[in-house]
């Protein structure tokens, strides 16, 4: 048998375990009642009958997904690949003529106008080589000058041997005239002198007379030899003197191109700027002494990079080569300037893929009036390749598989049930993808789900926020 003790122990250990129980069981309670108030019931809902509390949804079981429905409009066909910012153009400024730099007014980071002064160069020799061509040039249109006036000569000397011809030529035709005469005057005393009307000596006379004639003659002929001779020689100093007046004249074209070389060549002492920019480099100082490039120099004095337009290299990779056209829109989004977004078009496209990399060359003109844009920047540039179309598009992870050739499965859910559909898809920009066919602008489709499902399983829908 127990003893009374026994029975008061136990006693005690039964009351303390009902209070434990209670203890449970009020706060049980107590947590039922603050979930009921997060609901949204309130206190007021406390006090209601049974017959109004709120009953659980038969759907509150059920997966829940989110949906979406195809939207019109389709997606624009882009490419978006890193882009690398250049000067538009960038020139390294050489010395075409050696010496020492007498002064350079720029420095790195001096924005120039075209023609600015970049550097002056010392070249006293250039200087000279200027003044002494400047005076064979002088030296050479003297000598045309000579030359002219030694064929004015050749030529008055020929119209004077033009006129002793003519003279000479009348004076044979005058000789011939009177050695005809005589002639006849002989014959007629000849037969007078037969028939002894005249002295025989009368005959002799005439004789005379008729052999003067026909000497005068010869020696107008031998004048006529001479005169002629020397027209010839008249004629032949003309065509010299016009040859020397034709050799002085090359010889001042020659004089003239030395002294333009001379000028030129003191003209590179001066270095100006080739167009509007800014100076990136400079590797000189004043008193330094410049070799000109033909010398062997290597180092540029300056280099002058044009920054109020960019250009921007973009490769594009093989899929969209041939799909990128010269006007395409373009946008470059630059990280270290804010995300500040650059509008422009493509200008120019390379036309052919780099064998190892497989993408083209594509250059984007950008206008930088601001200088906001530098050498060396980089960001992301986006081309417009093909226009949207009338399509309807969805967010790419509705795409569950992509079974190739353009075509893929989504999830759609109809009359509450969870349905697969095969589609054939379009354009895909990462973000949205285009569908020909396969879903409507009406349906339900499982953008995402908490758990997998499949055909034929009950859900409760949202929409995607």
């Amino acid at each position: 048998m127990s003893s009374p003790a026994t029975h008061a122990g136990a006693s005690r250990l039964a009351g303390r375990r009902a209070v434990r129980r209670w203890g449970l069981a009020l706060a049980l309670v107590a947590s039922i009642a603050a979930l009921y108030r997060l609901g949204g019931y309130g206190a007021a809902s406390e006090t209601r009958p049974a017959s109004l509390a709120p009953r659980p949804d038969a759907t509150s079981s059920l997966p829940r997904v989110e949906v979406v429905r195809p939207k019109a409009g389709g997606v624009e066909r882009q490419t978006v690949q890193p882009g690398s910012v250049h000067a538009f153009e960038t020139v390294d400024v050489y010395a075409m003529v050696s010496g020492y730099l007498k002064r350079q007014p720029v420095d790195i980071g001096t924005r120039v106008r075209k023609g600015d002064l970049l550097a002056e160069i010392d070249v006293p020799r250039e200087a000279e080589a200027v003044a002494e061509s400047a005076a064979l040039l002088a030296q050479a249109r003297a000598r045309v000058t000579q030359a002219a006036a030694q064929l004015a000569t050749a030529e008055a000397d020929r119209t004077a041997a033009e006129a002793v011809a003519a003279q000479a030529e009348a004076d044979i035709d005058r000789c011939v005239a009177d050695r005809s005469l005589e002639e006849k005057a002989f014959d007629r005393i000849g037969h007078l002198v037969q028939r002894s009307a005249v002295e025989p000596r009368l005959l002799d006379e005439e004789r005379h007379r008729l052999e003067l004639t026909v000497a005068a003659e010869k020696a107008a002929r031998i004048s006529l030899r001479a005169a002629r001779a020397k027209l010839q020689a008249a004629t032949a100093r003309i065509g010299q003197a016009r040859a020397d007046v034709a050799e002085a004249e090359a010889a001042v074209g020659v004089a003239e191109a030395r002294v333009a070389r001379a000028k030129v060549d003191l003209a590179y002492a001066r270095i100006v700027a080739p167009f509007d920019g800014v100076i990136t480099s400079r590797n000189y100082h004043p008193g330094a002494f410049i070799s000109s490039a033909a010398a062997g120099g290597r180092e540029p004095l300056l280099t002058v990079a044009r920054t109020d337009l960019m250009r921007v290299v973009v490769r594009v990779p093989d899929r969209d080569v041939a799909l990128a056209q010269p006007g395409d829109r373009a946008t470059l989004v630059v990280d270290a300037l804010g995300n500040r977004r650059f509008e422009g078009a493509v200008s120019r496209v390379g036309e052919s893929e780099d064998h190892a990399s497989r993408t083209m060359r594509v250059e984007i003109d950008l206008p930088n009036p601001d200088g906001a844009l530098r050498e060396g920047m980089y960001g992301r540039a986006v081309i417009a390749l093909e226009p949207s179309t009338g399509r309807l598009s969805l967010p790419t992870a509705c795409v569950l598989d992509r079974t190739g050739k353009g075509r893929g499965v989504v999830q759609l859910v109809r009359e509450g049930k969870v349905e697969r559909a095969s589609v054939e898809l379009g354009v895909d920009d990462g973000k949205l993808v285009e569908v020909v066919s396969g879903v409507g602008a009406g349906d339900q489709v499982v953008l995402r789900s908490g758990a997998s499902l499949e055909p034929g399983t009950p859900v409760a829908t949202r929409p995607a926020g």
